[in-house]
């Protein structure tokens, strides 16, 4: 059983490590379009972005979407999101971080909202698998708290402690998360939020995902 004395940096996936803007606003707008809603703009999805994702669609619609509304939606959101993944690829620099955090003697690993069983052979895909010490995503229907997520997957890696571990994340629930487990939290702005909607949280925000580490090495220190 071995025990991380160094940090470790508990990984985001969608618009973190995963660069997917483009299917993310396309498959948000489609679901949209099921309803007879208006398309928007990566800004405006950014500046209203929040999680549960119904919450993200009361703020667009005016009231929270029925349950046959969400049903649909999510369907939508998800058969469009996997047909264009596929043109995504990983964040600038992400690959060379990864190696270079693990080379360094320290552990990561990857806490995702996204479907388990989509984001394992997708990580697999990317050749970045064997950096983790662990791989979640999501079991349970989608829509809910990364908070509790974040227990379940601390508490699975033996020997890291949350006041060492810094989250990696896009959004503000990462750093929600964050402080339920008593971990830290930076978020980048290459994802979902907006600059100005991630420094409301009150965490260190960045542009890049080496800013990211580097603040992470810091705030573990």
């Amino acid at each position: 059983m071995g025990t991380y004395v160094s940090a470790h940096i508990v990984w985001d996936w969608n618009g973190t490590l995963f660069h997917d803007n483009d299917a993310i606003i396309g498959a948000t707008n489609a679901a949209f379009a099921e309803l007879g809603l208006e398309p928007i703009t990566l800004e405006k999805y950014r500046t209203l972005y929040c999680v549960p994702v119904p919450k993200f669609y009361e703020r667009l619609m005016g009231r929270l979407p029925t349950n046959a509304e969400w049903e649909v939606m999510d369907a939508v959101f998800h058969r469009y999101y996997m047909l264009h993944r596929v043109r995504c690829g990983l964040t600038e620099g992400a690959a060379d971080l990864l190696a270079g955090w693990r080379s360094a003697g320290r552990s990561q690993s990857l806490l995702s909202m996204y479907g388990h069983d989509e984001l394992v052979p997708l990580v697999r895909g990317f050749g970045i698998e064997t950096h983790f010490l662990r791989v979640d995503g999501r079991t349970g229907p989608s829509g809910g708290s990364k908070a509790e997520h974040m227990v379940r997957h601390l508490r699975a890696l033996d020997g890291v402690e949350p006041a060492r571990t810094v989250i990696i994340g896009d959004a503000a629930d990462d750093a929600v998360a964050a402080r339920h487990v008593g971990a830290q939290a930076v978020l980048y702005t290459g994802g979902s939020h907006s600059r100005a909607s991630l420094e409301e949280v009150g965490v260190p925000v960045v542009d890049t995902l080496a800013e990211a580490v580097a603040e992470a090495e810091r705030l573990a220190a």
